[in-house]
């Protein structure tokens, strides 16, 4: 196990400032509109010796979606869409990870998408492990999957005049994730004056 594994085993905790979750899809057939999740919350386990031991599972807010358009986020938060009022949380759980070369993950486990689940596989870079400023122990991830939306029942459609459909069908899903590790925050929550007990 490299250096680099041996301190990513244990458990983690993501961090919602440092973490994009994210979506890109081509808009009219001509342009990419982007857009991410502002309420993130995620944890992971790692045992890099016994991979069948490791586990991880997000959790987003569909109301936070966010593309930098009010009107295009309240149709995406609408029945048309994610239906936030009916179905608030988007879920992953995963089901099994493993590390098929070094750095690199493949984390298989359920996607859920208002009412329906489905088994997705996400392909993860390990960045980096290292010991923040303020003494906390940070783990950085990449990766980046494509998913056809209508899998999940995001049906709505457009059809334009010459041709195609307003909004495409494959969704390009996006993660840039940083986590800390649990119990090196302690450091960071004395040294940045944010602790429980500076919380009342």
């Amino acid at each position: 196990m490299t250096d680099k594994g041996s301190a990513l085993s244990g458990d983690w905790d993501f961090d919602p400032a440092h973490t994009r979750i994210g979506f890109s899809a081509r808009h009219a057939m001509v342009t990419t509109v982007r857009g991410s999740f502002n309420d993130v919350t995620g944890r992971f386990y790692a045992d890099l010796d016994t991979m069948d031991k490791s586990y991880a599972e997000v959790t987003l807010k569909a109301a936070s979606v966010d593309t930098r358009n009010q009107q295009r986020d309240d149709h995406l938060r609408s029945p048309d869409f994610f239906d936030v009022e009916k179905w608030p949380d988007i879920r992953f759980v995963s089901t099994q990870i493993e590390e098929v070369e070094e750095n690199a993950f493949m984390v298989s486990g359920d996607l859920t998408i208002r009412d329906v689940t489905k088994p997705v596989t996400i392909p993860l870079e390990l960045i980096g492990v290292q010991t923040d400023a303020f003494g906390a122990l940070r783990a950085g991830f990449e990766g980046s999957r494509r998913i056809n939306r209508r899998d999940f029942g995001l049906e709505w459609n457009m059809p334009l005049d010459a041709g195609g459909l307003l909004v495409s069908e494959k969704i390009s899903l996006e993660f840039e994730i940083s986590a800390i590790k649990r119990g090196s925050d302690e450091s960071a929550d004395q040294a940045g004056g944010e602790g429980n007990e500076s919380e009342g």
